[in-house]
């Protein structure tokens, strides 16, 4: 196949998950459904972590971050297949496709280390219960914020900028709902060989140190937990990990069911399954997650949501007053 130059690509076509047009209202409406309450319930608990100064604790200021990063994840893939569906249109600009590509790396590497974070914060908080708040005091909490950031960003560019060197052929069609990197890379004409390797070398050092570092965290819980003589001292202890834990394995989980499938069935329907799973369930099931059996998030949203409710009526009164 000759190789043509990158500028002669203007758009890629996704071609999502069914050709059939009677599928369509359906697919769009419940993927509008679980954005919508992706958004709405990952806002929430931002707003009741940050309105609440009993909250504003490490574990808690991890998880308000974690809650901004999910809406910014799903957001940049969903509106863009929403926008689609509605326009009845395939079609995305060669830009459009590398800032997708961008985005999408950068908060699926943030979901990657904050969750990693927040292993190390409930170690210390297990392990070193005399010594936490001092070792996660707020500018260290504020710091490793920061590197996850770093890092993300760092990951994103690179991937960004191997792609932009990759000449592509016209006619492109990527079997997926957004801009996949890997899908990408497969498109292209030119020599893939590099980028194969920053690829695979990124997932390894990042993902696999971030893994690696949640096991190491959860062994040593788990081996502080045992030592625990009384059984309700260990169950409260857990408790405070079951939480992040279950976050943990449906994220992971999914996200290796994907990258880790043999190549032949990469673009199959089970994996553009698997990847809603951690694309746009993982980020969505988090809040409920994270708050079901955590009584202060429980408080803390009740009281954000009464004080909300109060406010509205204040104001419309005030505003007839005037």
């Amino acid at each position: 196949m000759e190789s043509g130059n990158d500028t002669q690509i203007s758009e890629f076509l996704l071609l999502g998950f069914s050709e059939e047009p009677e599928l369509q209202p359906f697919i769009f409406g419940l993927f509008l459904f679980m954005y919508l309450i992706t958004v709405f319930g990952n806002l929430l608990i931002f707003l009741a972590v940050s309105s609440d100064p009993k909250l504003h604790t490490p574990m808690y200021f991890f998880l308000s971050n974690l809650s901004f990063v999910d809406i910014c994840f799903t957001s940049t893939t969903i509106p863009k297949m929403l926008w689609n569906i509605q326009r009845q249109s395939k079609h995305i600009s060669y830009a459009g496709c590398i800032s997708q590509i961008h985005f999408f790396l950068l908060f699926a590497g943030l979901d990657n280390f904050l969750l990693t974070v927040m292993a190390y914060d409930r170690y210390l908080a297990i392990c070193y219960p005399l010594h936490y708040t001092v070792m996660m005091n707020p500018w260290h909490c504020g710091l490793l914020v920061l590197v996850s950031w770093v890092m993300s960003a760092l990951n994103s560019l690179l991937q960004s900028l191997m792609i932009l060197r990759l000449s592509f052929c016209t006619g492109l069609e990527i079997p997926h709902f957004f801009c996949e990197l890997n899908q990408v890379v497969q498109c292209a004409c030119s020599d893939t060989f590099l980028n194969d390797i920053v690829i695979y070398f990124a997932a390894a050092i990042l993902g696999g140190g971030a893994f690696t570092g949640i096991i190491y965290s959860y062994s040593k819980i788990i081996s502080c937990i045992r030592r625990i003589s009384s059984t309700q001292g260990k169950y409260k202890a857990f408790s405070t990990c079951a939480s992040h834990l279950s976050v943990v394995a449906l994220f992971y989980c999914t996200v290796l069911s994907v990258y880790l499938s043999p190549a032949s069935t990469h673009s199959s329907q089970s994996n553009i399954t698997a990847s809603v799973m951690y694309t746009v369930v993982t980020p969505m099931l988090n809040p409920f997650i994270y708050s079901l059996r955590n009584k202060d998030i429980k408080r803390a949203l009740r009281r954000f949501i009464g004080v909300s409710s109060l406010k509205m009526p204040t104001y419309l009164w005030l505003k007839k007053c005037k």
